[in-house]
């Protein structure tokens, strides 16, 4: 064989570095593929952390929280069971989520009138929240001694709100509390703190 068929046979060298840079190339991208899949199941496992543990996030569907909460608004609440009288809260009743404000605890006394007008402890609630007082679907007798480790709630559409006005919700422990109501994030045009 001579020298130049020699030469032939042998690549060139720069389709040697073309292809070297093309499986570089594809290393390199497959690498950062799989550092870019990685990253986004971790900032999604950490979403889903931080919406179930911490943030939970909900739909309202009803209209017992009108005028403060409207149906299929979407709400952030804050996990745990720091609450005062007046704030919203969601939780757990027969497998559903039902959202209503806190109006009294443990021991405290609720009466309420023909009116709708709420008394704790033979005090009227100012709540400014309520456009249209009713006594609303009340089978409770009056006045009405919360049970320790429970809290009274109500809807602020009090006409048709089922509450702990009614014994088939009760008042609610703290061991069914998911958390309170701080943000709507939905609609965008109600975007804010919920009071």
């Amino acid at each position: 064989m001579s020298e130049s068929e020699k030469k032939l046979d042998l690549p060139d060298l720069g389709l040697l570095e073309a292809e070297l840079e093309r499986e570089q190339y594809k290393n390199s991208f497959g690498q950062v593929l799989k550092s870019t899949v990685f990253s986004l199941l971790v900032v999604a496992a950490v979403a889903v952390l931080i919406a179930v543990l911490l943030l939970p996030v909900l739909q309202i569907s009803g209209t017992s929280m009108t005028d403060s909460l409207q149906d299929e608004d979407i709400v952030v609440a804050l996990n745990g069971n720091k609450y005062k009288t007046g704030d919203i809260i969601a939780f757990y009743y027969n497998n559903n989520i039902l959202v209503k404000r806190v109006i009294a605890y443990a021991g405290d006394w609720v009466n309420i009138d023909s009116e709708g007008n709420v008394y704790v402890n033979d005090v009227l609630l100012d709540e400014p929240y309520v456009t249209e007082k009713a006594l609303g679907d009340c089978n409770i007798t009056l006045p009405y001694q919360v049970p320790d480790g429970r809290c009274f709630v109500m809807g602020d559409h009090r006409a048709t709100s089922v509450d702990s006005r009614n014994t088939a919700v009760g008042c609610v422990s703290s061991d069914m509390v998911i958390g309170k109501i701080l943000i709507r994030v939905w609609p965008l045009s109600g975007l804010g703190l919920v009071h």
